[in-house]
């Protein structure tokens, strides 16, 4: 295929279902290079394709400048290395389910893949399956009516794993395809189940989900069942819908309904099943092609690293619900403030209304955080820090203990504040720790370094770049390395530039008036 020749893809694990990805990048003309540690394996794969350049060692693939795009069909166990060696060459990655055996993995999966502007993407196949596509249509179009109950069973008597139990090998498919057809996560994850073969090890487990919105599912899995079944049901309050991947004609509605009685007995009306088209579209064919997309247009996967991760994160709740945890999902439609699902609030916290806290990012315990702050990506908060009201805290900011932000305060990305003026890993200070205090309405430029112990004052800016290491008067426009002053700026954010001969001074854009005296700056009239 012509429009793939710029492509070129290096395949790592060739096992049963890396055949059948290995065959369709063949297809596709985009495989450069394939990757196996077994011998035996790469025997096989040469018989049916003998054109495929083979290797034993990712590297060969990995330091291939020419292969862009690495795609991972290994061991569950091994995603996580594979996934991040590949991301830290300068690939984009295809990674089959699950992205890693951990939340906290993953997580960093997702921030290097982000932080290296590369495409991630996790094999969550249900999701490009035509049946799926069709049935999330149909639950949008209002034929099932309202959504009240979801129930699957992915059931074998085949491999058995011994890297990862049951539920990290078949649930992530019926998770991710729940999620998709409910739009929401849950607010109650609880699960159960046994290890009967190998201690510590889950052959069955059954899943419950519980929405916001009042629906339910199950997840039952299990290789030890005597016979293979992939099913999902979904039942809403017009009709009910099978999705049943191991028939030929894929979905049936059945449009069921329920009649009350007099006296208030509900009747179950049966109805006829009727089978609902469904393009006849390999699925894996079409999970591919939407990588090669992602690649070629640089957007984001369907299935992308942060659904992978709303993916383990409901894996590691329902694993905590086996080993007897009680387990809680909060989410931001319970809340009046927003988290997103990828950020951390410990315990403790007390957090604004209409506050946003946005990805990756930790909130340390005993920390206060005013109303209506935006917090951004990959921002550290805490312990004991207050935040005021209204403060925006950009990209890649760190409050440490110590620090205090009054009302209106901008924190400029990646700005710095220290808590111990002399630090040495292998001397405990903890009990030398100086206060920041960062006075109303003031704006920290991005890369400013605030030496702890000092007060910046109120509406003074400081510079990108800037390093303050002493105390800041109010609207001193600070900058350069040590920061010092370089002028006058009005609550509004605009530059001072002229003052008259009795040292007053109208912002020209706000008309505030100021008076300078003894090199301290005093308003007459404010009118913001």
């Amino acid at each position: 295929m012509k429009k793939n020749e710029s492509i070129k893809i290096g395949m790592i694990g060739l096992g049963a279902w890396g055949k059948n990805i290995l065959r369709n990048l063949k297809e596709l003309n985009v495989v450069a290079m394939a990757c196996d540690d077994n011998l035996k394996v790469i025997n096989e794969r040469k018989k049916d394709f003998p054109q495929v350049n083979y290797t034993t060692d990712v590297y060969d693939i990995l330091d291939d400048r020419d292969i862009t795009a690495v795609v991972i069909a290994t061991p569950a166990a091994t995603h996580y290395q594979l996934t991040k060696l590949a991301l830290t060459a300068d690939k984009d990655v295809f990674v089959e389910k699950p992205l890693a055996l951990t939340y906290a993995e993953g997580k960093e999966l997702y921030v290097l893949a982000k932080s290296k502007n590369k495409i991630l993407m996790v094999g969550h196949i249900l999701q490009y399956h035509p049946a799926a596509i069709k049935l999330k249509e149909l639950i949008e179009q209002g034929r099932l009516g309202k959504i009240q109950y979801l129930y699957s069973n992915r059931l074998n008597i085949g491999k058995l794993r011994v890297e990862e139990n049951i539920l990290w090998s078949f649930a992530p498919h019926d998770i991710s395809l729940i999620l998709m057809l409910v739009g929401d996560e849950p607010t109650q994850v609880t699960c159960f189940g046994d290890a009967y073969l190998n201690k510590g090890i889950y052959d069955s487990t059954l899943t419950a989900l519980e929405f916001k919105s009042d629906i339910k599912a199950h997840i039952f899995v299990s290789w030890l069942h005597p016979f293979k079944e992939q099913k999902l049901v979904v039942i809403g309050s017009k009709a009910m819908v099978v999705f049943d991947d191991l028939t030929k004609e894929k979905l049936f509605i059945y449009p069921h309904r329920i009649e009350w009685t007099e006296g208030r007995i509900p009747v179950a009306m049966k109805a006829e099943y009727e089978v609902v088209p469904v393009e006849t579209k390999e699925p894996l064919r079409e999970e591919i092609q939407h990588f090669l997309q992602c690649i070629t247009e640089r957007i984001q996967p369907k299935t992308d690293g942060e659904e992978g991760l709303r993916v383990l994160k409901i894996l590691e709740q329902a694993e905590n619900s086996i080993k007897g945890q009680s387990v809680s999902i909060k989410t931001q439609k319970t809340r009046d403030y927003f988290v997103h699902p990828t950020a951390e609030i410990d315990d403790n916290v007390k957090i604004g209304v209409g506050t946003k806290i946005w990805h990756f990012s930790h909130i340390l315990k005993n920390t206060e955080i005013g109303k209506n702050c935006v917090i951004g990506q990959n921002v550290m908060i805490g312990p004991d820090v207050k935040v005021g009201d209204n403060c925006k805290i950009q990209n890649n900011v760190s409050l440490y203990k110590g620090v205090i932000l009054e009302d209106n305060v901008f924190c400029g990305p990646s700005c710095v504040f220290t808590n111990v003026y002399n630090p040495r890993s292998f001397i405990e200070r903890k009990n030398e720790i100086l206060a920041t205090f960062v006075k109303t309405g003031a704006s920290i430029g991005a890369n400013a370094t605030i030496v702890c112990g000092t007060a910046i004052g109120k509406y003074a800016f400081i510079g990108a770049g800037a390093v303050v290491k002493k105390d800041v008067i109010d609207y001193a426009i600070m900058a350069g390395v040590p920061a010092k002053q370089v002028g006058w700026m009005c609550k509004c954010g605009v530059t001072l530039r002229e003052f008259n001969k009795d040292n007053t001074a109208v912002c020209k854009s706000c008309g505030s008036k100021y008076s300078k005296q003894n090199d301290k700056l005093f308003v007459i009239e404010e009118k913001i």
